[in-house]
């Protein structure tokens, strides 16, 4: 065996397990499908804009002991993320809040704005909600529903907010303050200099292989760790043997633009059922750019079949039941450890990820 940790995946996952291991004097090996590390939070420096690749990724946690880990490897700037809906041409301010319910009703006082969700939630005759439509039918009454949640739902995952589980509409916030920051949490930003550079700081001194494909190098090399961090789909590990897990996936459509301001926001979303794109991203807003240019990336989701990146995990009963079929077969494998996104079918922001890295390092070091 030549190292202890053979790691699948340059992500957040993988960087923070084979930084905290290395720093236990264990010997790593990191192996990354792509081209490139740093995952979907990848960026990628084009004339002094760092352009988010694979979506906007805007770091936020309150977590103290996550954010003093992270900040030994990047400087954090101050970007505090408050997104814009535009709906029928007319722009609201997100998450909910005061000023929402000001450009939706005309209301300038907490007392107002609730006494009209309340009258559209009786009027919905809701209780218990049992999906997405009727959770947010419940949490904000029919006219917000219609104009910023139905149709950007919808073209983000596929299918109707009826079909979908509850805990998607849950993660977003509510509030009756004039609040425009989308996180409630303590501290937030994004890494000057951009998350590659971030990553690869996480990754000094240890032995990383891009362009490299786990099954084909497993293959060659069968007896090069003592164990494996896999942070790859968990069903294609074992070759869908039991069925494929679904996902929603992406692609991007980037356009440099020679002017210095496209929308005056970094995350412009488009909550029109009839217009493709689900949002617009114009990147040197994450860092206050003040270039002669600017780069925007229209995001579009798409339907996910082998071979393609998978970003979102559909995580419905269905697919949560044949998850946990991979976990009972993933159990005959004790030298290989699942973690992360794909690894664990699960949405993670990325101070979870992180957090669940930390967590199974120390169980795998100090047991």
């Amino acid at each position: 065996m030549k190292y202890d940790y053979l790691i699948v995946g340059a992500g957040l996952f993988g960087a923070t397990f084979a930084q905290q291991a290395t720093a236990k004097g264990k010997c790593c090996f990191v192996i990354e499908r792509r081209p490139h590390i740093a995952g979907n939070c990848y960026t990628e420096s084009f004339n002094g804009i760092q352009v988010h690749k694979y979506g906007a990724h805007i770091f936020h946690t309150s977590n103290e002991t996550i954010w003093k880990y992270i900040n030994q490897f990047s400087e954090f700037n101050n970007y505090i993320n408050q997104p814009i809906a535009v709906y029928k041409n007319k722009i609201y301010n997100l998450p909910f809040n005061m000023n929402t319910f000001n450009q939706m009703w005309g209301v300038k006082d907490p007392a107002e704005a609730i006494n009209i969700i309340e009258r559209q939630r009786g009027e919905n005759g809701i209780h218990e909600p049992k999906n997405l439509e009727e959770q947010a039918l419940f949490m904000v009454g029919r006219d917000i529903y219609e104009k910023l949640i139905k149709g950007y739902t919808e073209k983000q995952w596929g299918r109707q907010c009826k079909e979908l589980p509850v805990s998607i509409i849950k993660r977003l916030p509510l509030r009756f303050t004039f609040n425009n920051n989308y996180f409630n949490d303590r501290f937030q930003g994004i890494p000057i200099g951009g998350y590659t550079e971030m990553i690869l700081n996480m990754l000094k001194g240890i032995e990383v292989k891009t362009n490299t494909d786990y099954f084909t190098f497993i293959a060659k090399n069968p007896n090069i760790a003592e164990k494996i961090i896999y942070t790859g789909a968990i069903d294609e590990f074992f070759n869908y043997k039991l069925g494929a897990l679904e996902y929603r996936s992406l692609q991007f459509k980037t356009e440099v633009l020679k002017i210095d301001n496209y929308q005056g926001n970094a995350v412009v979303n488009y909550t029109d059922r009839d217009i493709p794109h689900t949002r617009v991203i114009e990147h040197k807003h994450f860092e206050f750019g003040q270039q002669k240019e600017t780069i925007i990336t229209y995001e579009y989701p798409a339907c996910w079949d082998r071979g393609l990146e998978p970003y979102y995990p559909i995580n419905d009963k269905k697919n949560i039941a044949l998850y946990k079929q991979y976990q009972i077969l993933a159990k005959t494998y004790p030298n290989v450890i699942f973690g992360g996104r794909l690894g664990e079918y699960k949405y993670y922001d990325m101070d979870k990820v992180i957090e669940r890295a930390l967590i199974i390092t120390k169980q795998e070091l100090f047991n």
